[in-house]
């Protein structure tokens, strides 16, 4: 793993949005709905935005389900504008109302208000690093020559828009360290337009490549241009929810326009085929790896640049067959270090020869452990392995033949992440952080193991005041599940306390100890947090993900309610008291929870979920969550969608837990018809008292990049609404 401060996503496993189910009676449910008798048995304190129903029904494979609200689909039509616009005027006055929010707000501000530094990376004679002063909307990227010397701005993406929106989406610095290529996303938008900046100026070229989503970009050696990846230019009028399919690997040579960018590998006969490009470190190879979903399982070409050149050079088979992982580490020659799970769900370290590729031939390098790989670098002439050991950061040195030297010392139980740069190099960098330990930016010294603090935040707050503790609970099949509880010190498990349940369980992807001002703020309030690192994830390999995928989806919904039951029987809260969250896939997580037990929690926060189990694939990059979730084109997994699916269990007459939805008009990655259509389920069946409201957020996509200022009003909205619906008064401190 060079250092690459490239924003390339893994497979595109990154992409997952957010999922959870419940089981019901299909046809009695797909009968209730096509004949349109869902009553309206809303509470008369609230009168929510009238919502049409249509008569739309859709046959899956013989069985009838009603959906009424498809004309929330279309965000942009009139009809559509006007009920968000009707539902904000809801929110919003319900939400200012609370007494704490103003209180919350200013805390979170002071909380906020801290210098936050990124990663440091080195190219050629020059560092680049980014920093936040504390409230500035987006962080900004400087240079400098010396660790010690002063630094430089490079690019404030603050500049850019008046209110911040416009965001700094990866960036990768040629090898001269004279030219950077840099991609934005403007308002939460996953399409990015990638610009080059001249790095001693600080100046743009007239280079502009648009239409590009979830690609980075790889330097040749030669720094002329860089390899990246892009999609047919879309509908203008469908951008933001037309599919996308046909992803093209292209080559562009800086001084030119996008339309010469010499074509590198496509697949026309493989819609689903996503290549991505790396040259190697040494300029003579470039490596093609094709993904096709979000499951980390790929194929891999080489092409050999001193055969034919860019264009011409073949592109050679060298590993693979969408069968397991297998992401490349690094070069010696014509041996190319890889990461797979091939033949090891917890991950190892291979090396394959280009001459002799097969797998009988290939040569283990860093076996599988007891704990999950979660990365590898290459740096200093060392394998920089990151484990995994229930759900907390271990980091190991290896030689390069695979001999064990070191491990590095970590300063508690937390996240590590980093140790990137060239094999030539002498130093690395990486972050550590806690539940209560704020990030701070290690040197590590490769030849002495040492590690001295670079940059360490500072914030007003005593970490010393909180406990972190991991847990270990049985599911409703038996299987053991860690799970993280902070708080602050003194709490007493009478049940009364109000409790945050956060969760994901999907598409690989490990939730481990990390810092927030928003989760400290919580705990500060007199709140117990609650994370679960529940199947489907990846915190225990492969076999781990597997368990809560597809046919297995139940699996993580039995989890989440089982961390809740266990916190409830330990007397740290109770159902009145608890409330669940979780954004994308965790929105989909929250959705199912909170319609197959409605009863268990006090409050649900499903943020810019996946609601409808039948539809997701038909918008954007939809298609490719079907390594986790299947699809409705499938009888079989048709039936175990229309169990869970929370849009299509939600029971007309059902006293369903205070709810606030949260989505975004430019959620171009979960569309933002799964919550509105949701939300206006819901609030036609809930039968008692409890709120039912969506808050919309105008100017702002899936969450990346998302303003510092907008965060804040989301979460203090957030915590405004958990104390007013959980019914407690928080300790806030000004």
């Amino acid at each position: 793993m060079r250092g690459t401060w490239s924003a390339t996503i893994r497979g595109s496993a990154a992409l997952a949005v957010a999922l959870i189910a419940h089981q019901i009676d299909m046809n009695s449910n797909a009968q209730s709905t096509a004949d349109g008798v869902q009553p309206n048995v809303n509470p008369a304190r609230f009168t929510y935005p009238p919502a049409r129903k249509a008569d739309v029904v859709d046959n899956y494979h013989g069985t009838l389900v009603a959906d009424p609200y498809r004309w929330l689909e279309d965000p942009d039509s009139e009809e559509t504008r006007a009920w968000v616009e009707a539902q904000n005027a809801i929110t919003m006055p319900f939400l200012e109302a609370i007494p704490a929010r103003v209180p919350i707000r200013e805390r979170l501000t002071q909380l906020w208000n801290y210098e936050r530094w990124g990663v440091p990376y080195k190219e050629a004679n020059r560092y680049f690093v980014s920093k936040n002063d504390g409230l500035q909307n987006q962080a900004v990227l400087y240079t400098t020559e010396s660790l010690d010397g002063d630094l430089r701005v490079l690019l404030d993406p603050n500049l850019l828009s008046e209110k911040g929106t416009v965001a700094l989406s990866g960036l990768r610095v040629s090898h001269d360290g004279r030219l950077m290529a840099y991609g934005l996303a403007s308002a939460g938008s996953d399409w990015n337009e990638w610009k080059v900046r001249d790095v001693a100026t600080g100046e743009d070229l007239e280079d502009r490549l648009e239409w590009i989503k979830f690609s980075g970009a790889s330097w040749s050696t030669d720094n002329q241009g860089f390899a990246y990846t892009r999609y047919p230019t879309p509908d203008p009028n469908a951008k933001l929810e037309q599919v996308n399919y046909f992803a093209k690997l292209y080559y562009h040579r800086v001084g030119t326009s996008q339309d010469q960018d010499l074509l590198l590998y496509e697949r026309p006969e493989d819609k689903e085929w996503r290549p991505s490009g790396e040259f190697t470190e040494d300029g003579r190879y470039l490596v093609v790896t094709i993904s096709k979903g979000t499951d980390a399982k790929y194929k891999v070409f080489v092409k050999d640049l001193e055969k034919g050149g860019l264009v011409d050079s073949p592109a050679v088979e060298l590993v693979g067959d969408f069968d397991a992982e297998y992401s490349l580490i690094d070069n010696d020659g014509s041996t190319f270090f890889f990461k797979t799970n091939k033949d090891a769900p917890l991950g190892r370290v291979v090396a394959i020869d280009l001459t002799n590729p097969s797998p009988e031939h290939w040569r283990e390098i860093i076996p599988e452990a007891a704990e999950t790989l979660e990365g590898v670098s290459l740096t200093g002439g060392r394998f920089f392995a990151s484990y995994l050991k229930d759900a907390r950061t271990q980091v190991k040195v290896y030689g390069l033949d695979g001999t064990f030297e070191r491990e590095v010392e970590l300063p508690g139980i937390g996240t590590a992440s980093g140790f990137g740069g060239k094999k030539d190099s002498t130093e690395t960098f990486y972050a550590f952080s806690g539940f209560t330990t704020p990030g701070t930016i290690y040197r590590y010294d490769i030849a002495t193991g040492q590690s001295t603090i670079f940059k360490a935040p500072r914030l007003t707050f005593n970490p010393e005041e909180y406990v972190t503790e991991q847990v270990f609970y049985t599911s409703k099949d038996g299987t053991t599940i860690p799970m993280f509880i902070s708080y602050r010190k003194g709490l007493v498990k009478d049940g009364s306390n109000p409790t945050y349940l956060y969760g994901y369980g999907g598409f690989n992807i490990s939730l481990t100890p990390t810092f927030s001002p928003a989760n400290l703020a919580w705990m500060e309030m007199g709140g117990v947090l609650a994370i679960p690192n529940l199947r489907g994830g990846g915190e225990y390999g492969e076999t781990w993900h597997q368990a809560g995928t597809k046919l297995n989806k139940q699996n993580v919904f039995d989890d989440f309610i089982a961390a809740a039951q266990w916190l409830i029987a330990q007397g740290y809260t109770s159902t009145p008291k608890l409330a669940i969250g979780g954004g994308s896939n965790g929105g989909l997580l929250v959705g199912a929870c909170m319609t197959q037990r409605p009863d268990l929690f006090g409050a649900a926060l499903p943020a810019v979920g996946v609601m409808d189990m039948l539809r997701f694939h038909l918008f954007t990059i939809g298609w490719a969550w079907k390594d986790d979730y299947g699809s409705s084109e499938d009888p079989e997994l048709f039936q175990a969608l229309f169990k869970y699916s929370p849009l299509h269990n939600i029971k007309p007459g059902t006293c369903y837990p205070a709810t606030l939805i949260t989505t975004a008009d430019h959620d171009d990655r979960v569309v933002p018809a799964h919550s509105f259509k949701f939300a206006a389920a819901l609030q036609a069946a809930q039968s008692c008292d409890k709120p039912t409201l969506i808050r919309i957020e105008v100017d702002a996509g899936h969450g990346a990049g998302k303003p510092t200022s907008k965060t804040i009003e989301e979460i203090a909205d957030r915590w405004a609404f958990l104390v007013k619906v959980l019914d407690f008064t928080p300790t806030i401190k000004l």
